[in-house]
């Protein structure tokens, strides 16, 4: 997956300035981001502050981790089962 150019707190407040009454053309324009971006973010994003956000990507990232590992396994208990099948 592509790391974003922005960090969360870059994130929160350009959100920030949208809500103050920016427009996302201005926004996008001025940050030099697409406007669906922008619609992308305050979907993801939404009212979050940036405490929120920066607990919102560690908890994206150590699910990540927990899918690698869950996948891992199975694949484990797979070959073993395979293992298993063919001996008898």
């Amino acid at each position: 997956m592509r790391k974003s150019r922005f960090t969360e707190e870059q994130i929160v407040s350009i959100l920030a300035e949208s809500d103050a009454g920016a427009t996302a053309a201005e926004l996008a324009r001025r940050h030099g981001i697409n406007k669906n971006t922008i619609f992308n973010w305050r979907k993801k994003y939404g009212s979050m502050g940036v405490s929120d956000a920066r607990r919102l990507k560690q908890l994206e990232e150590e699910n990540r981790r927990l899918k690698r590992i869950v996948a891992d396994q199975a694949l484990n208990l797979q070959v073993v089962k395979d293992l298993l099948g063919k001996r008898l």
